[in-house]
C-alpha cells in the first residue's frame, strides 16, 4: 500500500492576514456580510488549492471559521444561550455576539468565556450550555464547506470538534451537568454521521484532544459509551478519531478497540506514543495517521529520524498515514514572504506551506528503498550536522553561578506589602490599567515611519513622549491610582523586549492567530539570550518623572517571552527560560535603580507550556518556570512592588504555585469566567494581593458603573479589601479610543463608589 499524507487543519486568517481585516471592516460596518462572505470563500480556495498542489492525500474542510472553531462547533450543535437568541440577529452577528459581546440597539450582552486552547497559544470561545439548551445537529456549515471544496475538484474530510472533547469544553451553567445531555449529544453525532454518507463523504474527523489529558474511569467510560453509539451510524463513511498535544496513555486499549477507520496520534508531544503502540500493538484493520511534523513549531523536520519511526511502523505491519502532529493552525503561512531574514537561517524554518512539502517529501522518501541516496535526505541530514554557532559562553558561566539564595526575595511577602502600603501612599481598593492604551492609527505611522526611515528616531521619541503625556494626564483626571505610560514605542509585549535581547530572530510576515482577528508575530529563540542594552528605563522615567503618582514599569516575563516565542529545539526549555530571566532581572535592576517604584513583570502565558497531566507539572515545568519567575525579581529592594499580570486559562488548580510566585499583586483575566477563580484564591488562602479584571478588554462594550460595582462587591465577598486591586482584565492596546475612556472612568467611579461605603 502506498503511503498516504494528511493534514489535520490548516492556517485560516490568510497569507497577509486578509480574514482579520475583513472581519475588522465588517464590524465597523464598512462591508457587508455577501463581502466579507466573499472574503472568506477565497481564502478557503486557496488553502485547498495550495494543500492540492503539494499532493496531500487527506485534505480538511471545515477547519475554516470567522473566529473559532469551539464556537463553530457549539453553533453547529445548537448550544446558543438564550441572551443571544433575545438579540433576533442574523445567523452570523448572533455568532459574533457570542465572540464578541454586543452593544447596540438590539440589547446588551457580554461574550463568552475565552480560554487558552490546551497548552497553545490560541484562544477558544468556552460553549455555555443551559438547563433548557437542545443539543442537536442545527448547523451544516461541515457539509457546506465539503460542497464548496468538492466543487473545486478537491474531495475532503470534514474536521469536527469530537463528542467526548465538546462535552468537556461546555461549561454547564444551569443544575444540570454533563450527564443529563449525553444522549442529545449522542444522537446530534449520529445524525452527524447520517449527513455525512447522505453526501457521499469518504472520511470524517472527529477532533479528541481531550483524550490526552488525564482521564479517570467516570471519563474512560463516557467516552468509550459516546463513540460505541455514535460509530455504529457510521455506514459507508470512515471515521477517525484525532488526538494531538499529548499521548493518550489512559485511553490507549480503549480508543483501538473501537470501530473507527482511523487514530490519529502525536509523536512530537506524546512522549509514551511510541512505547503504548510497542508495548500494546495497533489493529490491522484501522490507519495509524502518524503526527510525525510538528504543527507547533517552525523548525525543519528532521528526516532521519522521522523516516526511522515510519520504519519501526511498518516493520510492526501497521497501515501508516503521514500526518501533522496537530492543526498547522499555530505556525504562520510560508516563509516566502520573509525577504530580510538570512538565507542562512530561513534554511532551518518550515512554515505552514514548507511543512506541507516536507510531509510530500517525506512520504516519497519513505516509499523509496535506497532513500539515505537521495538529494533531498542528504541536504536534510547535512542540515542538521552543520554547527548553527548559537552558543554564548558569557551566558552559560553566569547561569552556573547563580545560587539558590537568588531565588529568594526578602524579607517575606507580608513584611513587603506593609511597607509597600505606606511608601506607596496606597489605600483600599487602588485602581489601575494592565499596561497599554490604545494602539491607534497615528501611533502605528509613527512606528513604520520610523522603521522606513521616514522620520529620525528623535522625531520618532518626541511623538511617543507626546502621547506618553497625554496618556498620564488622562489617568491623573480621572483619578487612577497607579499610572502606566500607554506603551507607544512597543509592536508587541514579546517582540519589543526580544529586539533587545541577543538570541532572538524576528519576522516579516510570520503572523499567527491567537484568538478571532488577533494576530501575533512570534519571535524566534535561535541562540543564547542575554540584555544586550536598557529596554524600557527611557520609557518609564519619562512617565514617572511628568507623573504626580506612581508609574508601573512594565516588562514581560521569561517564561511568557519563551511560550510567546517559537523556541530552540536543540536545548531544554528550562534552560531557555534561565537565560531570559536573567536578562529581565538586568532590566528590573535598572528600572530600579532610575526611580520607578512599581515594577510589572506579565506573565501572561504561564499556563501555556503547562503539561497537561499533573503528574507531569511539577518535573516537567513549575519545578523550573516558577523559580525562573523568582530569579527576575529577588534583587529588588522591600519597597519595590513587583506586579504581574496573566491572561486567560485554567488557573484554579494552580494558585499555590502562582503564590510560590512570590509577586506582591497579581491581575487576572477573569471577567468573562464570572470570577469563577476567587473561589480558588479563597480555598488557597492566596497571600498575593490580587485584580481579578472587573471588566472584558476584548469586547467593545462598555460596562456601565452599576454593573462594575456590582462585579466589585462580588469580589470582596472572596478577597479581603485590603488584598484587592480594581483594573481592567487586560491590556487596552487593542481597543478603541472612545470605548477605552468610557470604560476606564466608569470603572474609577466605581471604586470611588465603593471606597466611601
Amino acid at each position: 500500500m502506498d503511503m498516504k499524507t494528511a493534514v489535520i487543519g490548516y492556517p485560516r486568517i490568510g497569507t497577509l492576514r486578509e480574514l482579520k481585516f475583513a472581519s475588522e471592516k465588517y464590524f465597523r460596518n464598512e462591508i457587508t456580510e455577501e463581502e466579507l462572505k466573499e472574503t472568506a470563500a477565497q481564502l478557503k480556495k486557496s488553502r485547498w488549492e495550495r494543500q492540492k498542489r503539494s499532493k496531500i492525500d487527506q485534505i480538511s474542510s471545515n477547519d475554516f471559521s470567522y473566529y473559532d472553531m469551539t464556537l463553530d462547533a457549539a453553533v453547529m450543535f445548537g448550544i446558543i444561550p438564550e441572551r443571544y437568541k433575545e438579540l433576533k440577529l442574523s445567523e452570523l452577528d448572533t455568532y459574533f455576539a457570542m465572540a464578541r459581546g454586543y452593544q447596540g440597539q438590539a440589547g446588551d450582552v457580554k461574550a463568552l468565556a475565552m480560554k487558552k486552547w490546551f497548552n497553545t497559544n490560541y484562544h477558544y470561545l468556552v460553549p455555555e450550555v443551559e438547563d433548557d439548551t437542545k443539543i442537536a445537529l442545527s448547523g451544516y456549515k461541515f457539509i457546506d464547506e465539503y460542497e464548496e471544496a468538492k466543487s473545486l475538484g478537491i474531495e475532503t474530510k470534514p474536521v469536527i470538534t469530537g463528542a467526548y472533547t465538546l462535552l468537556k469544553l461546555c461549561r454547564f451553567t444551569g443544575q444540570k451537568g454533563i450527564n443529563y445531555f449525553v444522549e442529545d449529544v449522542k444522537a446530534a453525532y449520529k445524525q452527524t454521521l447520517a449527513e455525512c454518507n447522505k453526501h457521499g463523504i469518504e472520511w470524517v474527523q472527529f477532533d479528541e484532544p481531550s483524550l490526552v489529558k488525564d482521564m479517570d474511569e467516570n471519563d474512560i467510560e463516557l467516552f468509550r459509551g459516546i463513540y460505541e453509539e455514535i460509530l455504529k451510524e457510521k455506514g459507508q463513511c470512515k471515521v477517525l478519531i484525532q488526538t494531538y498535544f499529548g499521548d493518550v496513555r489512559d485511553v490507549y486499549d480503549v480508543l483501538v478497540k473501537l470501530p473507527s477507520d482511523g487514530i490519529g496520534l502525536d509523536f512530537i508531544e506524546g512522549t509514551k506514543t511510541k512505547e503504548l503502540i510497542k508495548n500494546n500493538g495497533f489493529p490491522k484493520d484501522k490507519l495509524l495517521f502518524a503526527g510525525l511534523v510538528n504543527g507547533k513549531n517552525i523548525w525543519k523536520n528532521h528526516y532521519a529520524r522521522t523516516l526511522d519511526t515510519i520504519e519501526e511502523l511498518k516493520n510492526a505491519g501497521i497501515n501508516v498515514v503521514l500526518s501533522t502532529s496537530c492543526s498547522l493552525l499555530h505556525v504562520p503561512y510560508t516563509i516566502k514572504n520573509e525577504t530580510k531574514l538570512d538565507k542562512k537561517y530561513l534554511a532551518y524554518f518550515a512554515f505552514a506551506e514548507e511543512k506541507l512539502d516536507e510531509l510530500s517529501e517525506l512520504k516519497k522518501l519513505a516509499e523509496d528503498e535506497n532513500y539515505k541516496g537521495k538529494n533531498e535526505f542528504i541536504e536534510n541530514k547535512e542540515l542538521f550536522e552543520a554547527d548553527r554557532s548559537c552558543t554564548d559562553e558569557n551566558v552559560r558561566k553566569r547561569l552556573e553561578n547563580v545560587k539558590d539564595s537568588d531565588y529568594i526575595r526578602l524579607p517575606e511577602r507580608t513584611k513587603r506589602q506593609a511597607l509597600q502600603r505606606q511608601v506607596l501612599g496606597l489605600k483600599n481598593f487602588p485602581t489601575t490599567t494592565i499596561g497599554s492604551f490604545p494602539q491607534t492609527i497615528d501611533v502605528k505611522k509613527n512606528r513604520t515611519a520610523f522603521k522606513k526611515g521616514e522620520i529620525t528616531l528623535l522625531q520618532y521619541k518626541e511623538f511617543n513622549k507626546k502621547k506618553i503625556k497625554e496618556c498620564i494626564e488622562f489617568q491623573e483626571e480621572i483619578g487612577l491610582d497607579v499610572l502606566v505610560h500607554g506603551e507607544y514605542e512597543r509592536n508587541d509585549m514579546v517582540e519589543y523586549f526580544g529586539e533587545s535581547l541577543a538570541g532572538f530572530l524576528f519576522t516579516e510576515k510570520a503572523w499567527v492567530q491567537s484568538y478571532g482577528t488577533r494576530c501575533v508575530k512570534p519571535p524566534i529563540i535561535w541562540g543564547d539570550v542575554y540584555r544586550e542594552k536598557p529596554i524600557t528605563v527611557e520609557w518609564s522615567v519619562y512617565a514617572e518623572e511628568i507623573a504626580d503618582k506612581p508609574v508601573k514599569g512594565m516588562l514581560t516575563g521569561p517564561v511568557t517571552i519563551l511560550n510567546w516565542s517559537f523556541p530552540r529545539e536543540d536545548i531544554h526549555i528550562k534552560e531557555s527560560i534561565a537565560q531570559i530571566a536573567l536578562a529581565i532581572r538586568d532590566e528590573v535592576l535598572d528600572l530600579e535603580k532610575n526611580g520607578i517604584k512599581i515594577i510589572q513583570i506579565d506573565e501572561a502565558a504561564l499556563r501555556e507550556k503547562l503539561p497537561l497531566r499533573k503528574s507531569d507539572w511539577n518535573s516537567q515545568y513549575l519545578d523550573f518556570a516558577i523559580p525562573a519567575f523568582r530569579l527576575v525579581h529577588s534583587g529588588v529592594k522591600p519597597e519595590t512592588q513587583i506586579h504581574t499580570h496573566m491572561c486567560y486559562s485554567e488557573f484554579t488548580d494552580i494558585i499555590p504555585a502562582i503564590d510560590d510566585m512570590d509577586a506582591d499583586v497579581i491581575t487576572f483575566e477573569a471577567s468573562r469566567s464570572d470570577l469563577l477563580i476567587l473561589d480558588a484564591l479563597k480555598k488557597y488562602d492566596f497571600k498575593t494581593e490580587v485584580g481579578p479584571g472587573v471588566y472584558d478588554i476584548h469586547s467593545p462594550r462598555v460596562p456601565s458603573v452599576d454593573e462594575l460595582v456590582e462585579v466589585i462587591q462580588k469580589m470582596r465577598k472572596k478577597i479581603l479589601d485590603d488584598k484587592l486591586w480594581i483594573n481592567p482584565d487586560c491590556g487596552l492596546k487593542t481597543r478603541g479610543e472612545k470605548e477605552t475612556k468610557e470604560s476606564l472612568i466608569n470603572m474609577v467611579r466605581a471604586a470611588k463608589i465603593i471606597q466611601n461605603m
